[in-house]
């Protein structure tokens, strides 16, 4: 049996606050069908960051696609909304501003690129092999 290339799934939601658990619900319950549940902490911790900033910066009317992709050597998650803003690292405080500095140190890699509809914001969680781990 060929494994497939990549498993891809896209969900469409509104820039809304009840769009950051469903995110995240939805998120766990991909990677529970493909077996990739040690990725599933990190990456619902940053999907939720991901959407939560669009809802706060984005907003209105806008929506936003979730898409989820899983190859042999990582999980990539990219959140695509409506605005050319690229996000900006803030001074985390009570209000939040957490966001960028969570990317910068749970993803393996991250990065921002423009998209037809506005920017998407992606990260990557590598997967590891723990048969190839040391003790």
């Amino acid at each position: 049996m060929t494994t497939p290339a990549a498993l891809r799934a896209t969900i469409d939601l509104p820039a809304i606050p009840r769009s950051v658990p469903t995110a995240r619900t939805v998120l766990a319950q991909l990677l529970s069908a493909w077996a990739a549940e040690p990725l599933r902490e990190n990456a619902e911790l940053l999907v939720s960051e991901l959407v939560t900033n669009v809802v706060r910066h984005v907003g209105g009317d806008m929506a936003m696609q979730v898409e989820v992709a899983l190859t042999a050597p990582a999980l990539r998650v990219s959140v695509v909304d409506a605005s050319a803003v690229a996000p900006t690292r803030r001074t985390p405080s009570a209000d939040g501003g957490y966001g960028m500095s969570l990317l910068e140190i749970v993803a393996d890699r991250w990065g921002v690129q423009e998209d037809p509809a506005g920017k998407r914001v992606w990260f990557e969680l590598r997967r590891h092999d723990r048969s190839t781990r040391k003790p």
